[in-house]
């Protein structure tokens, strides 16, 4: 009962020291390697292709694309919650070819839930190598390109179509269930009045710089 009631003592405190609120969680990021040159550093709104393995804080690995699966590198978007929050923070202003060992708290990962093979309250360590960036559907150079009919909004059927042409043009087959997927996402946080178009002003969720 003591050790209950000093630990909402200690947190009581640290919230009314910090201005009612608790520090955000951060992640703890380790450049495992960077290569001489780089083009361009990843930000919101770009198409990541990440290969990646992720251990319990006890040494288990729990998942890796390397030997898993199709053992293929996968697609996402960062900064739309495709992935973790810690991936989010974690993977910003990397390069094509950079590796990188992410430590991720709880709170920017699985929780209190957690997940499959991943236990409640779980901190999480990730190597994750970056193979390749691309524009995605947030930056602001692509708007006129996804804006087929020029009326300075966007359709699902516009940023689906985009999102093909990106893959093929790279020598990617299309999948259509994680392009539908990515555009669901999308629309849910960018078309705010709900009208089934995204215009151009919704259009500046993030800021390039961000």
């Amino acid at each position: 009962m003591f050790l209950a009631c000093l630990s909402w003592f200690c947190t009581s405190l640290l919230v009314f020291v910090s201005g009612g609120k608790l520090p955000e969680a951060e992640v703890k990021i380790t450049v495992l390697h960077k290569p001489f040159l780089c083009h361009r550093k990843s930000k919101y709104g770009d198409i990541l292709l990440v290969h990646h393995e992720g251990y319990l804080q006890n040494g288990t690995k729990f998942h890796s694309s390397y030997t898993q699966g199709d053992k293929q590198p996968v697609w996402f978007t960062l900064g739309i919650k495709e992935a973790i929050k810690g991936w989010d923070k974690g993977l910003q202003g990397m390069c094509a070819g950079e590796k990188r060992r992410l430590i991720v708290p709880p709170a920017l990962a699985y929780g209190k839930e957690g997940k499959g093979k991943i236990p409640p309250e779980s901190t999480l360590t990730f190597n994750i190598e970056v193979m390749e960036i691309r524009n995605g559907p947030r930056s602001h150079e692509s708007f006129q390109e996804m804006d087929l009919n020029d009326d300075w909004k966007l359709s699902k059927d516009e940023v689906k179509e985009y999102l093909r042409k990106e893959f093929q043009r790279h020598g990617y087959p299309p999948n259509d269930t994680h392009h539908e997927q990515m555009v669901e996402d999308i629309f849910k946080k960018e078309d705010e009045n709900e009208d089934g178009f995204i215009s151009s002003r919704e259009f500046t969720y993030k800021h390039d710089e961000l």
